[in-house]
Protein backbone atom coordinates (compact mmCIF):
# COMPACT_ATOMS: atom_id res chain seq x y z
CA UNK A 1 0.00 0.00 0.00
CA UNK A 2 3.33 2.38 0.95
CA UNK A 3 4.19 1.87 -2.97
CA UNK A 4 0.76 3.60 -3.81
CA UNK A 5 1.19 6.25 -1.42
CA UNK A 6 4.79 6.80 -3.00
CA UNK A 7 3.84 7.20 -6.63
CA UNK A 8 0.70 8.87 -6.40
CA UNK A 9 2.97 11.67 -4.62
CA UNK A 10 5.81 11.31 -7.15
CA UNK A 11 3.24 11.98 -9.95
CA UNK A 12 2.60 15.04 -7.92
CA UNK A 13 5.79 16.02 -7.80
CA UNK A 14 6.40 15.50 -11.39
CA UNK A 15 3.19 18.01 -12.04
CA UNK A 16 4.58 20.50 -9.97
CA UNK A 17 7.93 20.47 -11.55
CA UNK A 18 6.12 21.10 -14.73
CA UNK A 19 4.30 23.84 -13.53
CA UNK A 20 6.97 25.62 -10.81
CA UNK A 21 9.65 25.66 -13.97
CA UNK A 22 9.40 27.38 -17.32
CA UNK A 23 9.64 25.87 -20.80
CA UNK A 24 6.41 23.81 -20.45
CA UNK A 25 5.92 24.07 -24.02
CA UNK A 26 8.80 22.48 -24.68
CA UNK A 27 7.47 18.95 -23.52
CA UNK A 28 3.99 17.23 -23.08
CA UNK A 29 2.06 17.11 -20.04
CA UNK A 30 2.76 13.75 -18.74
CA UNK A 31 6.28 13.28 -19.46
CA UNK A 32 7.32 14.69 -15.54
CA UNK A 33 4.77 13.07 -14.23
CA UNK A 34 5.54 9.39 -15.45
CA UNK A 35 9.25 10.21 -15.11
CA UNK A 36 8.47 10.90 -11.21
CA UNK A 37 6.40 7.33 -11.09
CA UNK A 38 8.95 5.63 -13.08
CA UNK A 39 11.83 6.74 -10.88
CA UNK A 40 9.87 6.47 -7.19
CA UNK A 41 9.03 2.89 -8.05
CA UNK A 42 12.74 2.03 -8.94
CA UNK A 43 13.71 3.56 -5.92
CA UNK A 44 11.69 2.39 -3.85
CA UNK A 45 11.80 -1.08 -4.58
CA UNK A 46 15.73 -0.98 -4.71
CA UNK A 47 15.70 0.28 -1.07
CA UNK A 48 13.60 -2.42 0.48
CA UNK A 49 15.49 -4.75 -1.44
CA UNK A 50 18.37 -3.49 0.67
CA UNK A 51 16.22 -4.27 3.65
CA UNK A 52 14.88 -0.50 3.94
CA UNK A 53 11.29 -0.59 6.32
CA UNK A 54 8.41 0.84 4.87
CA UNK A 55 7.32 2.75 8.11
CA UNK A 56 11.05 4.19 8.22
CA UNK A 57 11.08 7.93 7.53
CA UNK A 58 14.17 7.88 5.21
CA UNK A 59 13.29 5.83 2.88
CA UNK A 60 10.37 8.53 2.01
CA UNK A 61 12.94 10.99 2.04
CA UNK A 62 15.48 9.31 -0.21
CA UNK A 63 13.04 8.02 -3.13
CA UNK A 64 10.95 11.39 -2.99
CA UNK A 65 14.19 13.09 -3.25
CA UNK A 66 15.82 11.41 -5.73
CA UNK A 67 12.71 11.27 -7.71
CA UNK A 68 12.46 15.50 -7.39
CA UNK A 69 16.25 15.61 -8.67
CA UNK A 70 15.02 12.81 -11.65
CA UNK A 71 12.30 15.44 -12.80
CA UNK A 72 14.63 18.37 -12.41
CA UNK A 73 17.20 16.77 -14.54
CA UNK A 74 14.91 15.64 -17.12
CA UNK A 75 12.82 19.29 -17.79
CA UNK A 76 16.47 20.39 -18.00
CA UNK A 77 17.37 18.40 -20.69
CA UNK A 78 14.23 18.51 -22.39
CA UNK A 79 13.90 22.16 -22.06
CA UNK A 80 17.59 22.64 -23.37
CA UNK A 81 17.38 20.22 -26.50
CA UNK A 82 14.15 21.31 -26.86
CA UNK A 83 15.65 25.53 -27.33
CA UNK A 84 18.76 24.56 -29.23
CA UNK A 85 16.86 22.07 -31.92
CA UNK A 86 14.53 24.80 -32.18
CA UNK A 87 17.05 27.85 -33.03
CA UNK A 88 18.96 25.31 -35.52
CA UNK A 89 15.64 24.86 -37.30
CA UNK A 90 15.19 28.51 -36.79
CA UNK A 91 18.60 29.45 -38.78
CA UNK A 92 17.88 26.64 -41.18
CA UNK A 93 14.67 27.79 -42.65
CA UNK A 94 15.61 31.43 -42.31
CA UNK A 95 19.13 30.24 -44.15
CA UNK A 96 20.99 32.32 -42.21
CA UNK A 97 18.68 35.14 -42.02
CA UNK A 98 17.49 35.12 -38.24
Amino acid sequence: MELLFVLVIAAGIGGLVRYALPGRHSYGLFLLPAVGVVVAAVVWEGLTWLGWKYDGGWIWVVALGVTLLACVAVWLAVWQGRTRGDQRLLHELSRGRA
